[in-house]
């Protein structure tokens, strides 16, 4: 691992996280950026986030992006928010507003 960046408490699903990641690991990180800015889905943007994030951090150990590939990014489950919403018969039915922890690990790509 060169580099790493996480983000925490993302509010976005992990489900939905996950079926954008398997799209971009294993690839190099240009590939991975021009897949996230095609792909139409919503947690694009928070990806894309913390990926810059990560080429940021390897920038300061002096590497560039075409050095670089995802070697490694994982969505867990964060904490869910619990909400209530209104029932039948004055019954209350729970909501869970489920959030992500991202973790992405940059490597060297071997030559």
């Amino acid at each position: 691992m060169i580099a790493q960046a996480k983000g925490r408490f993302m509010r976005v699903s992990p489900i939905k996280v996950r079926q954008i990641i398997d799209l971009i690991r294993g690839k190099d990180v240009n590939t991975s950026l021009a897949i996230l800015t095609h792909v139409p889905k919503g947690a694009t943007g928070m990806i894309n986030k913390v990926l810059v994030s990560a080429v940021s951090n390897a920038k300061q150990k002096g590497l560039s992006e075409d050095q670089l590939y995802v070697s490694k990014i994982l969505a867990e489950q964060g904490p869910s928010w619990r909400r209530f919403r209104a029932a039948a018969f004055g019954r209350a039915a729970p909501i869970l507003k489920r959030t992500t922890h991202l973790t992405i690990e940059l490597d060297l790509i071997a030559k």
